[in-house]
């Protein structure tokens, strides 16, 4: 008998329509929050002209905002902590030949594949739905202030592209040491056990320096294209005090768009070698 590889595609393959579900949620909370910054725009400058409709309008997205986050949150407990249970039991049933300490690390490993489902799916969609739809404003408010965004993204894949491979490295020595820790535990010797969490606190140190490393230089790119937007903006553009309010929200929301990708590209190297890991079922390590 074949048995099937744990992966996050095999995930989603086997409970397509609980995601489904949550896709579907996902993608209208994240539709009408990226939508608000727009209609305060709108409302500001409606109020400003003594008319309240688009408040009414902004009032009923709002409305509509809050019942469909309470109840995809209802749902998302329930759905991924099935999905959870099943991801564990078949990571279980893979690996019963290995060491006690090896399974317990895997266990812990396959829960952060269906965390990335439940946690990092959403906020990829988020992402993706701000991304598209600031390019889309900020296009329609200028074509100059979409470009200068674009290029913005452009320069932060780029620098991703330096970081990547030393996320997998890192993350694949984390998690060999980590499947150690059981026994190293069992064996009840205070140097070993003192050796073992300061080759993980090393390990951890590092991936957080370059974690910042690659935070400040993204971060410098994005902020340059909001200072470069807002002066383009109020230098050569003849705007209102909503359309000003627009292009400074939705230059922001872009960058908190593409902040995510990083965050997700360093999630999907850490997910890459665990998969590689639990689904390495002819050795221990």
């Amino acid at each position: 008998m074949t048995i099937q590889p744990i992966s996050v595609r095999q995930i989603l393959r086997s409970n397509q329509q609980a995601v489904a579900i949550n896709v579907l949620l996902t993608i209208v909370e994240i539709t009408l929050t990226a939508l608000i910054p727009l209609f305060i725009g709108f409302t500001i400058d409606g109020l400003l002209a003594g008319q309240s409709r688009e408040l009414l309008i902004l009032m009923a997205i709002l409305v509509v905002l809050v019942i469909v986050s309470v109840t995809r949150r209802f749902y998302d407990t329930r759905a991924y902590g099935k999905i959870r249970v099943t991801t564990q039991v078949g990571i279980a049933k893979q690996n019963h030949h290995l060491p006690v300490s090896t399974l317990n690390a895997r266990l812990e490993m396959g829960r952060e594949l269906v965390d990335f489902l439940e946690h990092k799916l959403p906020e990829i969609l988020t992402a993706s739905v701000q991304f598209v739809i600031s390019l889309a404003v900020l296009f329609f408010l200028n074509p100059i202030l979409s470009a200068t965004a674009f290029i913005a993204a452009v320069s932060m894949m780029l620098i991703y592209g330096f970081f990547h491979q030393g996320f997998y490295q890192l993350n694949g020595a984390h998690n060999q040491q980590t499947e150690q820790q059981v026994s190293l535990l069992a064996a009840k010797s205070l140097p070993t056990i003192t050796r073992h969490f300061n080759s993980l606190k090393a390990l951890e140190i590092k991936l957080s320096d370059r974690e910042a490393l690659l935070y400040g230089c993204v971060f410098i790119v994005l902020l340059a294209m909001v200072v470069s937007n807002l002066w383009y903006a109020t230098s050569q553009m003849a705007i209102t005090a909503g359309t000003i309010f627009s292009i400074v929200s939705y230059s922001w929301e872009f960058v908190e768009a593409a902040i995510v990708l990083p965050v997700t590209l360093q999630s999907w190297a850490r997910l890459s070698e665990i998969t590689k890991r639990i689904n390495s079922i002819n050795k221990e390590d």
